[in-house]
């Protein structure tokens, strides 16, 4: 190499020569370690964290299912969740012998004359000859089975939602003479009594009776009955207070309390109708606790019994002040606007018929007794007098214009104790109902549809197939490949009739998927209570108040009560009704200052185990390659967990 300025050059390609010092080479050594130690000590930490995590969750776990297990009857509780248990361990079997399989090269799906190499191998073999010869037959039937009964409920949702469109497109709706009474003649209104039964409604008892108190009715042709089961004396002195505020304002309304409290909800009418004060009345006007009418409800919903002396019943649409609170009240609103809209609407005007709500409905007193009254025998008294009232003759109306504003549960456990109220009743009535409707009078045609449609189809099949179908057969499908369920099963279908769920709603279309994992999730607590409502298990009777949160602000009961005393034209009442206000804010202050408990997640077994079920069946999907399946599986899978957790809606207090 040419050097002409005669600088000294090093060969860096020498074998002697380092480039580095020998100390910072030792230097940046001890670093290197140190490096390693402390990132050794953060793994253990954070690994001995973990662990300690894990069993603290665990233990927290273990004492709230022993607290909820003291809670609950013994009886007719588990087994439901010992059939999920039974599978969700053959599953972790199978998915462990899957994944041996997979690692050592066996074939995951056909069975090989091969000899055993070892006692894993061996129970792989025999796992998949069982398999093979008893279980997949039987899990081909009964989906089969389930693909028919879910293909008809889709197509009587598809009729219902065609109904719907044609009402909307002919502009079908039942109309009233405009002019039914004469304004200036407070004797030409029929009499109608208002009842209001509650139970222990701290929250919202004020509201309710202050919405019922303004309805626009004369004075001396409305009476309104507060029928207070509570059994706290707290509660009672504070309903029977506020009764007696509105009563100085010369409303006409009456506080009853019964001292035996039996047959819940039909018990307490039932009582209420035998008063002797009420037999001149001609309409009764039933509200819930948490209702709160228009004051034109009774105007835009008497005059359709003038010149109709068939007509029995006239529902109103439920509207919701918490659609909005929470995920839980967004994907309620979704199915309870199709129930109303469509279901209610469609039946209302093709056949007269449809099942009492058992709130915001007038019904005509004469259809009432002709029916045998308000009946004890189940927890859907609703529902009960409206069949009977049907075998009867009598015909029914719905308004979907007329809406009345209500609450919907906040928290999944108000959600979930009514949905097995909802769903257990209508089992047990139909065992009642059955031998009536087969002996009764009327057409052939609407035997079929109570049968069939009413009870059968949307009270029996649905929760039935919707459970069986995609949280067992879906999964075991996944450890039995000779079984495998269409796509269109899996995926088209759901999604089309969640379409259709969601049509009367449609500001709710970014919950579409949602919509249809919950649904799917709450088909093991409806079809829990549609066996119990069948064979008549030991949660069939059983009532729990719906909790409530009382979402109307305080201020919209004092605007209520400034709205009264605008329009009382008695001004000597003044300092009284005064002096009922200040009465009122103060119970209110006082209720402000109840200290609350801190809120507390639950456990719900049955969800969880059928998470991990589900989860497992994803993991082995996975192994085999099932994409759609695994995401379904996935997704269904974290939903039960969610619900499971108690992470959806709000905490009780």
């Amino acid at each position: 190499m040419d050097n002409p300025n005669n600088y000294s050059v090093l060969d860096i390609n020498g074998d002697a020569v380092s480039v580095l010092p020998e100390k910072s080479k030792t230097k940046n050594t001890k670093q290197f370690a140190w490096v390693l130690l402390l990132r050794a000590h953060r793994a253990v930490s954070c690994l001995f964290w973990l662990v300690k995590t894990f069993f603290a969750m665990v233990a927290a776990a273990k004492k709230r299912i022993i607290f909820l297990r003291r809670r609950e009857e013994p009886k007719n509780r588990g087994g439901l969740l010992r059939f999920v248990k039974v599978l969700l361990l053959v599953s972790m079997a199978a998915l462990f012998l899957d994944v041996i399989a997979h690692l050592k090269g066996w074939n995951l799906g056909l069975i090989q004359p091969l000899k055993a190499q070892s006692s894993i191998h061996w129970s792989y073999l025999g796992w998949l000859s069982f398999r093979a010869d008893y279980i997949a037959p039987m899990i081909k039937g009964l989906s089969k089975f389930c693909i028919v009964l879910f293909l008809v409920q889709s197509l009587d949702r598809l009729l219902l939602c065609l109904g719907c469109f044609w009402i909307k497109f002919k502009s079908l709706k039942p109309t009233a003479e405009g002019n039914a009474y004469d304004l200036e003649d407070s004797c030409g209104f029929p009499l109608v009594l208002v009842q209001i039964p509650m139970c222990n409604e701290r929250e919202v008892y004020a509201q309710s009776i202050s919405a019922a108190c303004q309805l626009d009715w004369p004075r001396d042709r409305l009476l309104i009955q507060v029928l207070d089961d509570s059994d706290e004396e707290s509660i009672q002195l504070l309903i029977r207070d506020e009764v007696s505020a509105w009563r100085q304002k010369g409303l006409n309304i009456v506080y009853q309390h019964r001292l035996i409290r039996t047959g819940y909800k039909a018990g307490n009418l039932k009582s209420a109708m035998a008063c002797d004060y009420i037999k001149d009345y001609e309409f009764v006007a039933i509200f819930d606790a948490d209702f709160q009418p228009n004051p034109d409800f009774l105007k835009l919903t008497i005059p359709h019994f003038k010149d109709n002396p068939e007509l029995g019943l006239v529902q109103a649409r439920w509207s919701f002040v918490n659609k909005d609170e929470n995920l839980l009240t967004r994907l309620q609103n979704i199915s309870l606007s199709f129930h109303f809209e469509v279901e209610q609407q469609v039946n209302g005007i093709f056949l007269n018929f449809f099942g009492f709500n058992g709130t915001a409905g007038v019904w005509r007193i004469k259809a009432l007794e002709d029916s045998g009254g308000w009946l004890e025998r189940t927890t859907v008294e609703d529902m009960d007098i409206a069949v009977r009232a049907h075998l009867n003759g009598w015909k029914f109306i719905f308004l979907n214009d007329v809406r009345v504003l209500c609450e919907l549960p906040e928290s999944y456990e108000a959600y979930k104790k009514q949905q097995q109220r909802w769903h257990s009743g209508p089992m047990q009535l139909f065992r009642l109902c059955l031998p009536s409707i087969i002996t009764s009078k009327i057409s052939i045609w609407k035997k079929a549809n109570l049968i069939f449609l009413f009870f059968l189809l949307r009270k029996l099949i649905l929760p039935f197939y919707s459970f069986t179908l995609f949280c067992i057969i879906l999964p075991l499908t996944i450890f039995v490949p000779e079984v495998e369920l269409p796509t269109w099963v899996i995926c088209y279908l759901p999604i089309l009739m969640s379409l259709l769920n969601i049509l009367p709603a449609p500001k709710s279309f970014p919950f579409l998927v949602p919509f249809q994992l919950f649904e799917n999730t709450m088909s093991v607590t409806k079809f829990n209570a549609m066996v119990s409502g069948l064979f008549q298990l030991g949660s069939a009777y059983e009532w729990v108040v719906t909790k409530k949160s009382g979402r109307s602000s305080e201020s919209d009961l004092i605007g209520m009560t400034e709205v009264a005393l605008k329009s009382s034209n008695q001004q000597k009442l003044h300092e009284r009704v005064s002096e009922s206000d200040l009465a009122v804010s103060s119970k209110l202050h006082k209720h402000e200052k109840i200290p609350l408990r801190n809120k507390k997640n639950k456990l719900y077994r049955k969800e969880l185990v059928l998470a991990f079920l589900l989860l497992t069946a994803s993991a082995r999907s996975l192994v085999s390659a099932h994409g759609l399946h695994f995401y379904f599986l996935l997704f269904q899978g974290l939903s039960f967990l969610i619900v499971g957790l108690d992470l959806i809606g709000e905490q009780m207090q």
